[in-house]
């Protein structure tokens, strides 16, 4: 009993020290990295000419590159369901990428919308998507200056909605133990109501601005 209560005891220490690890500002600095990676596989995808150092962000590190790499594949597969979805965003949404302030809410507003049901990993890459969507608007317009508004907003959202969510997880890299374990491709359950969330979202999103200017 002695060696159990011992080895428990350990074992809470051990969480205690990781669950430290994972701070809120860490959790939205990844966040945004990740961000950054996923627009940039965009704009490529799109033959835009635009550099990762045009956002203030630092690099990603080796750390999340495997989580980068999951949440670019599995935001082509999103796209891939339902292309018209994430394609003319700013045109859907009836915004003027020019006006950085009209980008950030309607990003938010849509992220909001999405996770208004509760929080799940296919959520998480369906608002990576919007984003990414987003930039691709913005540089093609000639705007390529408020893609780091929309990387901020989502660094923004996680901070308030999502870190807590996040922590309880162990951060980012349970994304890639979720695709690991779970076969999410030939059903597409897991990304049902996102993109049920966002398709409603997308049709009313231009009422809910007119109501707020």
């Amino acid at each position: 009993m002695e060696v159990l209560r011992k080895s428990s005891a350990f074992a809470a220490e051990v969480l205690e020290v990781f669950e430290r690890s994972l701070t809120e500002k860490e959790l939205v600095s990844q966040a945004k990295a990740l961000c950054r990676d996923f627009i940039v596989s965009r704009l490529n995808q799109n033959g835009l000419a635009w550099s990762k150092s045009e956002l203030n962000l630092m690099p990603s590190g080796a750390a999340l590159a495997d989580v980068s790499s999951v949440l670019v594949c599995l935001g082509d597969e999103l796209e891939r369901i339902l292309p018209s979805l994430y394609r003319n965003v700013a045109c859907q949404l009836n915004i003027s990428v020019a006006m950085e302030t009209m980008v950030s809410d309607a990003f938010i507003g849509v992220a909001t919308e999405i996770f208004s049901t509760g929080i799940t990993w296919g959520k998480v890459v369906s608002m990576y998507a919007v984003a990414g969507a987003l930039a691709v608007d913005c540089v093609r317009q000639g705007h390529a200056s408020t893609v780091q508004v929309i990387v901020d907003s989502l660094g923004q959202f996680v901070r308030k909605y999502l870190a807590q969510w996040l922590k309880r997880r162990g951060g980012w890299l349970e994304l890639t133990n979720c695709v690991v374990k779970k076969d999410l491709f030939p059903e597409h359950r897991w990304l049902s109501s996102a993109l049920d969330s966002l398709r409603y979202y997308l049709t009313t999103m231009y009422v809910y601005i007119m109501k707020e200017a």
